[in-house]
């Protein structure tokens, strides 16, 4: 996969990965969740995972609006990943009252933003819908998924304090496996 800084994801990689799939780009609600992401980015780096994020969006479009994300960001405007992974959009999306708080907050942060001049406006008919629902994986070095969440609405999906803990369970079951020993006679 290219980034849309031009580099490039391999999965598996050499280190765990978290790969989100998100809505399109400047979607308030992934803007608020991206940013708390991109807080603690550096506690992912040091347990030992790599982000990455797709978007149903174009490059151009992204690069607008996650160009300065600290981690990796895909453009996937044909949702060919969104397919391979089974990840899917529906009205319930926006329209399930957990969500609205998210949503609000998420147009409140994204309006201040807008006015202070620090992002652009996001559009009104974004390629792909607005109906997106967010998904996530946590990916082994040798390609096993270790943890996956659907999201049944926009604002569902882990925090970095889960990510952390669904790493770490994998790590501390890696350390306790012990290896096999011949019966002693």
């Amino acid at each position: 996969m290219v980034t849309i800084s031009g580099g490039t994801v391999q999965i598996p990689d050499d280190q765990r990965v978290h790969l989100q799939f998100r809505r399109f780009a400047g979607c308030p609600v992934c803007d608020l969740h991206l940013r708390s992401v991109a807080r603690r980015h550096s506690e992912l780096v040091a347990a030992g995972i790599r982000e990455v994020v797709v978007f149903h969006s174009t490059a151009e479009e992204l690069s607008a609006h996650a160009s300065d994300l600290p981690f990796d960001v895909i453009a996937d405007p044909d949702k060919r990943l969104y397919v391979e992974f089974g990840v899917e959009s529906g009205t319930r999306a926006l329209l399930d009252p957990r969500a609205w708080l998210p949503i609000l907050r998420g147009i409140y942060r994204s309006f201040m933003a807008v006015v202070r001049k620090r992002q652009p406006i996001p559009t009104v008919n974004p390629h792909g819908g607005r109906f997106g629902l967010p998904a996530e994986f946590l990916i082994a070095t040798d390609g096993r998924v270790l943890a996956c969440k659907y999201g049944v609405y926009v604002y569902d999906q882990w925090s970095v304090d889960d990510v952390l803990a669904l790493a770490g369970r994998e790590s501390a079951a890696l350390r306790s496996e012990e290896p096999l020993r011949e019966p002693m006679h």
